[in-house]
């Protein structure tokens, strides 16, 4: 991905980047342009999806519930276990 600085023009570089969820951040920047020196943040954020994922649901559910913790996967067999 490149940035470029909105006060000169020049490429900028990445120095942090701060997300906010898994469908935005901001990216604090900094223009490697020395006369200019700009720093500024810029934000990307998720738009659309072209093509969607060739993951099944299964594998998806799979994964989320080994990210739970012990007591909410517990929880959540029970409340399957009513379905």
């Amino acid at each position: 991905m490149r940035v470029i600085c909105p006060d000169c023009g020049s490429k900028a570089i990445i120095g942090k980047t701060n997300r906010l969820s898994p469908a935005h951040a901001d990216l604090y920047c900094s223009c490697t342009e020395p006369e200019c020196g700009h720093t500024f943040v810029a934000n990307l954020s998720f738009s659309h999806t072209l093509s969607p994922s060739a993951r099944t649901s299964s594998a998806l559910v799979t994964e989320l519930a080994r990210a739970m913790d012990p007591t909410q996967r517990k929880q959540l067999q029970q409340e399957l276990a009513l379905l």
